[in-house]
């Protein structure tokens, strides 16, 4: 059960570990705040949002981290400049979690990198992502800024297969390590139903060959399924949001990237349970587990 042919690497980001064997470590668990459409953003453009329940949100997933024993992150969206410095501000005030930088084009998360930078935000920063099609100036800044933790997104239009998205990573991988980064996070990219089985078969491939933290945003293959609401009724949603970011965890991800941060409630216990599981599998085959945080000594 999960061996690997290279030894595993953990990365610490801060008070969170990310990375080694499935069932040893917990699970990370990534909930995504101020992303387009969301209801609590009030106006876009300017970052205006209700401040109260962007922070109860935050608390909320932080309640569940407790809970549960699963590390957490959170990632901050933002569709322009101006929005995004706004909303990076008010997350590092609100915890001291580590925070993905994720506006919605590459000059938006230049200018949150270039603010948390200039400021001196305490929270550890993740870049988030590099794409293959990627400008040369993200690359330049990622390494005028020393940021050492940046997302490798394995998406490329011309081969959705899992291995154009193994082969996408390792290219990136090539191009990113010329720029210091020293602890690259895996992404094999979730864009529909049909990608969440080969984004977790890559995840598995690679983490094996390059023993690299390893994971993908599985929500997505629930936001691009148009016969969910039409043909299986409301009712099915969470349900599916959550089987959705568990599969995953199956093939051996460290961290999960699971949608809007208020599906904390649902999504720490759903991941908990399978991280329990794969923990007592672990010990049948004779390991122990030291972590008294970890979800099987956590939820029972």
């Amino acid at each position: 059960m999960y061996q690997f042919k290279n030894e595993q690497k953990i990365f610490e980001i801060g008070k969170v570990k990310v990375g080694g064997i499935p069932g040893e470590r917990p699970t990370v668990l990534i909930g995504s705040i101020f992303y387009a459409r969301e209801k609590i953003v009030i106006d876009h453009k300017k970052g205006e949002f209700d401040k109260d329940k962007a922070e109860n949100y935050i608390k909320m997933q932080e309640e569940y981290s407790d809970k549960t024993g699963n590390p957490h992150m959170v990632d901050v969206g933002g569709s322009t400049n101006e929005a995004i410095i706004k909303f990076l501000d008010f997350v590092s005030k609100v915890t001291d979690a580590p925070i993905l930088i994720g506006g919605a084009s590459p000059n938006v998360r230049l200018a949150g990198l270039k603010y948390v930078k200039e400021v001196g935000i305490k929270n550890p920063i993740i870049y988030n992502s590099i794409l293959p099609e990627h400008k040369k100036e993200e690359l330049e800044k990622i390494k005028e800024h020393n940021v050492k933790t940046v997302i490798l997104l394995g998406f490329s239009p011309k081969d959705f297969t899992s291995t154009g998205k193994i082969q996408t990573i390792k290219n990136l991988l090539s191009i990113i390590q010329k720029v210091g980064v020293t602890q690259p996070m895996i992404d094999t990219a979730v864009i529909d139903i049909p990608s969440l089985g080969l984004a977790s078969k890559a995840l598995f491939e690679l983490k094996n060959e390059l023993g690299l933290p390893v994971g993908c945003g599985p929500h997505n293959a629930i936001g691009t399924w148009r016969g969910l609401k039409t043909k299986m009724n409301i009712q099915a949603k969470y349900p599916c949001v959550a089987s959705a970011n568990a599969l995953p965890v199956v093939f051996g991800a460290d961290f999960i990237l699971y949608g809007p941060i208020e599906y904390a409630s649902f999504i720490f216990p759903a991941i908990a349970l399978i991280d329990a599981a794969l923990a007592q599998l672990r010990i049948e085959f004779g390991k122990k587990i030291i972590d008294k945080n970890h979800p099987l000594f956590k939820i029972p």
